[in-house]
Parts: C-alpha cells; structure tokens; sequence
C-alpha cells in the first residue's frame, strides 16, 4: 500500500524539510477586504505591518471541503492507496471540519487527524507520517505514526499582547483582560482544548526565561527535535535557541527556527515566540547512545 500524507500550511515546515514528501494545502488571508493564500499570496511580514499600523482590518478563513477534495482527488488520480491528512487543532479552526468533509467523499480512504496544535506541533506529527509512509507503513501505522507524536509533542509561546487573540475569538475577554493587567505577560500552550493559560509573568526578558524553562520540562530526560518560531522577533527566537542549545546538549536531536506564517500571524502579532518540542521515542534515546 502506498499512502500520501497532507497537512495544511499553518504547519510552517522548514524548508530543510518540506522536501515534497506532504502535500500543504494552504489556508486564506483576508488583508484589507482581500482574500490570498497564506506563503503563496500573502505573506507574514505584510500582516504584522497592517496590524502594528492598525488600519486594515485582518482575518482569516480555513480551505473549503472543495480545496481539500481537490487535492485527494489528484493523489488518488497518481496511484496511492490511502492518504494521512494532519491539520491544525480543530479547537482553534474549522479547518479540520473542511477535511473531514472532503474526505467522506473522497475516492478512497482518507484518516483526518487532529494535531491538537499549530506550527510544528502539526509540522512534526505530519513529518512523522510522511516518515512513516515512505517506510512502506500501510494506513494505519502512517496514522499510528502521527498520533504517537502528537503525543509526545508539547506547543509553548509568549505574545506581548493578548488582544489580537481576543479578536479573532481564540480567548474569551476575561483571559485578554488578564494578560494586560498590571503589565502581566502571558505564556500559552496549546492544547486539545484550544489555547490556555499556563503563567504569566511581570515582563518580556522574564517571560522568555520562562518559556526556555517550560520547553526544558516538557522535554523530559531523553533525545527531543525542538522547532522555535516567532513574529517579527528574530533576536528573541535566536536569544530561545541558543538557551536551548545550551541548557539541553546532546540531548538536542534537531533544531528548526522559523518564522510563523500569515494566518497565525493575523492571531497573535508582532513579538510572538514560540517553542514546540518534540520527545523522540524510545528508539531515538537508543540511536542516541550508540552514538555517544
């Protein structure tokens, strides 16, 4: 059986990576009244400009069941058997509803899964898939293979304000308001339940110490892969990865820095930095040793 992976494009693989292994189906951007595709019409650095000048209006919009269909009809059309589709958390988009709809009339078996992230908390559960699939893993140990690093997969970041995430609805009021109290700084994580709060601290420096300290628990003892990401922030992102080259030494299996894109972008922006990290199984912890 040959399977073919899908993920959508707020999964902001490196470019190291993006090697024509998944197909990205790309979300849309609506600046000013209108609408592109997000890292093919509209691009991050066009949405932190309009939302630091404050006067376009911003939003965006998951692809269409139609979009989706299109895209496992032209991967069944090539031969495959089945397709693994990993998309961001169904809590913060309706993107996953769209490619659940598509695949109840696609042409042949198509697994939807919920990545219960963003960025390369999609980007490394369908990196593992698309691994997993060249393999020769048939349907489900591709699926096997993406639900296994959401699992291990842990999504952190620090935005300097809460509003543009009130804005678009992904936190209530009484969350936002929390966040600029008394020049509280808040640090998130994304989970299956959408976005939470996981501390808040007095100011900026302190909150990217703090965000080091979480991605270091979340990684437990044993080899993890980290991607950084930021927005119009390439020093804090820098400052980030270089405090975790440090801090976690060998134990650093692999390490992506990149920018988010515009639909994440239009949510938090200007300043976001974000850590998502990784736990590689048991088998990496073993290649690992053999190294040393």
């Amino acid at each position: 059986m040959s399977v073919a992976v899908v993920t959508d494009s707020t999964a902001y693989l490196p470019a190291t990576v993006a090697d024509g292994s998944l197909t990205v189906v790309p979300l849309h951007v609506v600046l000013g009244g209108v609408s592109g595709r997000e890292g093919v019409e509209v691009y991050p650095a066009e949405v932190a400009v309009a939302l630091a000048a404050r006067r376009v209006a911003v939003t965006t919009s998951q692809p269409t069941p139609a979009e989706f269909g299109q895209v496992y009809d032209k991967l069944f059309a090539t031969g495959v058997d089945g397709i693994v589709s990993v998309h961001l958390a169904g809590a913060l988009s309706g993107t996953l509803g769209a490619a659940s709809t598509a695949a109840g009339e696609a042409a042949g078996p198509v697994e939807v899964i919920d990545s219960c992230s963003a960025a390369m908390g999609v980007g490394f559960p369908a990196l593992a898939a698309a691994r997993a699939a060249a393999q020769g893993e048939d349907l489900a140990g591709v699926r096997e293979a993406a639900l296994h690093t959401i699992d291990r997969t842990s999504t952190f970041f620090y935005v300097d304000t809460l509003e543009h995430l009130r804005r678009g609805g992904r936190i209530n009021a009484a969350s936002a308001l929390l966040g600029t109290a008394l020049a509280v700084k808040p640090l998130l994580e994304v989970s299956a339940g959408g976005i939470t709060m996981r501390d808040k601290v007095r100011t900026a420096a302190r909150a990217l110490d703090r965000l080091v300290a979480l991605a270091l628990e979340a990684s437990g003892d044993g080899p993890v892969e980290v991607a950084v990401h930021h927005l119009a922030a390439a020093e804090r992102a820098e400052w980030i990865a270089q405090a975790l080259r440090e801090r976690l030494g060998d134990r650093l299996c692999e390490l992506y820095t990149s920018e988010v894109g515009a639909v994440v972008a239009a949510h938090v922006g200007p300043g976001l930095a974000g850590v998502v990290v990784h736990r590689l199984p048991e088998a990496a912890q073993s290649l690992l040793d053999e190294q040393l």
